[in-house]
């Protein structure tokens, strides 16, 4: 029996609430070798794409030799493809980011019957879940006369009802989920080098108004559902416009953090008409790329430093700081008051949710090649998108 995207199968960009929260089957109280038992493994293309799913299958993209990327769908329980549908598509990011890879970057997203999959050169298309027949296709560039983003498309698509909200186009779109056609288009950047957003955006009720929160290059905004309309902005400083956290949502107030820059608490607040924003802390800690996660008034994330921290959201004050570097990248999944933080290294950590100190939980390797995309999980099953391959 499918379960919406809001409750809970890992269908979405950091999960069932896009928080990078998760329900389902308790966790061990530590990480060992016999945690885990490998289910199947599928050798594919490069991707960053995290994995989504349904019920009974999951969803990844790759990128095939430097001409086409296509998205796949395979059988949870087995390992047996699907289908896979392929499209023109490939691009190479300028060379000072070119170590990074020129491959798909976007995570998909499905509402249980359809599958929505931006590709690397600004294109969106959606596809039968059930069959890969492609139901509409969108191609960002020639349609808004925007450029190709420098860097590739990089937003994870957000499902709304029936709406689908994306930064693409070089701005943010609202399309109609059914047809593909654009309901509204906000925020534009002119894309490019210095436009195109790196972060994905997420709904939240801020000052009693439900809202699209977004992060543009250069600022944090809340816009309207239905107009698009900027609700309220805030400029976030960023070297190289790299604002590429998913905003994180305490009381009435948003968190982030940028690039060789800091971190950031702000309070939305409305008066009559008005929205106002204001900064109630800022601290030199820095997330850069890893979206945190939050349990109760305490954030915990991966720093550009390569390191675990702990901040009090109330006061902004880092709790503690991991004893060692982890490497370049972790994604981060919360259960409960334990942590599970895959890096790009392949190694999956575990460690428990407290201000009081870094108590790490275990620590094993989960995958022998580099892995940037974002772990999903879901029930008792962990979905690994490898650089070239998923494995369950």
């Amino acid at each position: 029996m499918w379960v919406a995207a809001d409750e809970l199968v890992w269908s979405q960009w950091r999960g069932p609430h896009r928080t990078g929260s998760v329900a389902g089957a308790p966790w061990p109280k530590r990480l060992t070798d016999s945690s885990l038992k490998k289910m199947w493994r599928i050798e594919l293309g490069s991707s960053y794409s995290g994995p989504v799913m349904t019920d009974t299958l999951v969803f990844t993209t790759e990128t095939v030799n430097k001409k086409s990327e296509a998205a796949i769908a395979v059988e949870r329980a087995t390992g047996i493809t699907r289908w896979r549908v392929a499209w023109e598509g490939a691009m190479k990011v300028p060379f000072f980011a070119r170590s990074n890879g020129s491959w798909i970057r976007s995570t998909p997203a499905t509402d249980g019957k359809r599958l929505y999959v931006a590709g690397i050169r600004d294109v969106m298309v959606c596809l039968d879940i059930e069959t890969g027949d492609t139901l509409w296709r969108r191609d960002f560039v020639s349609e808004t006369g925007s450029p190709v983003p420098t860097f590739g498309c990089v937003c994870s698509p957000l499902i709304d009802g029936s709406n689908v909200y994306v930064q693409a186009g070089a701005g943010v779109m609202r399309l109609d989920a059914l047809t593909g056609k654009t309901d509204w288009r906000s925020m534009t950047d002119g894309g490019g080098m210095n436009g195109s957003a790196f972060s994905s955006p997420i709904i939240k009720t801020l000052a009693g108004v439900r809202q699209l929160v977004v992060q543009s290059r250069t600022s944090l905004a809340g816009l309207d559902l239905t107009t698009g309309d900027v609700l309220w902005s805030q400029v976030i400083p960023a070297y190289r416009g790299m604002n590429i956290l998913t905003p994180t949502f305490y009381k009435d107030s948003v968190f982030t953090s940028s690039y060789r820059n800091g971190a950031w608490r702000m309070s939305v607040s409305k008066t009559n008409d008005a929205f106002e924003v204001s900064t109630m802390w800022e601290t030199t800690t820095k997330a850069y790329m890893s979206s945190p996660v939050r349990l109760d008034q305490y954030l915990y994330l991966y720093l550009q430093m390569g390191r675990i921290a702990c901040i009090d959201l109330d006061t902004g004050e880092r709790m503690w700081t991991s004893d060692k570097p982890l490497g370049k990248y972790a994604s981060l999944v919360l259960q409960g008051d334990r942590v599970l933080a895959l890096t790009a290294s392949g190694e999956l950590i575990m460690f428990r949710a407290t201000p009081d100190a870094w108590q790490p939980l275990g620590q094993i390797r989960i995958s022998e090649s580099q892995s940037w995309a974002h772990l999903a999980v879901d029930d008792d099953a962990l979905y690994i998108s490898e650089l070239n391959a998923i494995a369950a």
